[in-house]
């Protein structure tokens, strides 16, 4: 199977080194570019089997050429090729459909292994991608606080001491005091106050 590629990436010297390495390594590249809107037009004409992508580049960034492909149901499957460690873009990516996240500091071999992975229908995240990944939703579920949580951080912000929230909830004052202290930890806050203030913050409570 002969594969194509569109490669975009804003700095030149990085561009001319993976197109010529790619397609030494048999990975025929139909268009290289160095920002999005022409990377998002390359794709729309060539239809190559796969997209490596820059995370951030002039007008259009990686994660806004995958949405946009992913919106008009292309076949083009996107790796997304970012030397930044963030989280927050890796979570987007992944819900916006992309097939492959490489980091930058990866041998280029691993960028040949991506490509022939991802045009053969698989996906390819690679271990510095995949250990954020996993940091980041272990965060996420730290932040998730329980339904009783909730209650309690709701009554302390109408101003309740632990004995009326206990009263109304049935349960004692030192539980009271353990629900604040957990949903205390999963936020990060270090008083009382500032755990309503977050949870308010994030409509966690309301």
């Amino acid at each position: 199977m002969t594969i194509t590629c569109v490669i975009a990436d804003d700095h030149p010297p990085v561009l001319q080194f993976l197109s010529r390495y790619l397609s030494n390594n048999g990975i025929t590249i139909t268009a290289s570019t160095r920002d999005g809107e022409e990377a998002l037009r390359k794709i729309v004409e060539t239809k190559p089997s796969v997209a490596v992508l820059d995370a951030r580049m002039p007008r259009m960034s990686g994660l806004d050429v995958l949405r946009a492909l992913t919106g008009s149901k292309s076949a083009t499957r996107v790796i997304l090729y970012t030397g930044y460690g963030d989280d927050a873009l890796l979570s987007d990516a992944l819900d916006a459909g992309v097939a492959g996240v490489l980091d930058k500091e990866a041998p280029p071999d691993d960028l040949v292994r991506a490509i022939k992975v991802v045009a053969e229908g698989g996906s390819y995240l690679d271990p510095i991608a995949a250990a954020a990944l996993i940091q980041q939703r272990r965060r996420n579920r730290k932040r998730e606080l329980t339904q009783r949580e909730r209650e309690v951080l709701r009554f302390l912000s109408e101003g309740n001491t632990n004995e009326q929230i206990g009263a109304v909830l049935t349960i004692s004052p030192q539980t009271v005091r353990t629900h604040v202290q957990k949903a205390m930890e999963k936020l990060g806050a270090t008083t009382r106050v500032q755990a309503v203030a977050m949870a308010l913050r994030e409509s966690l409570i309301s």
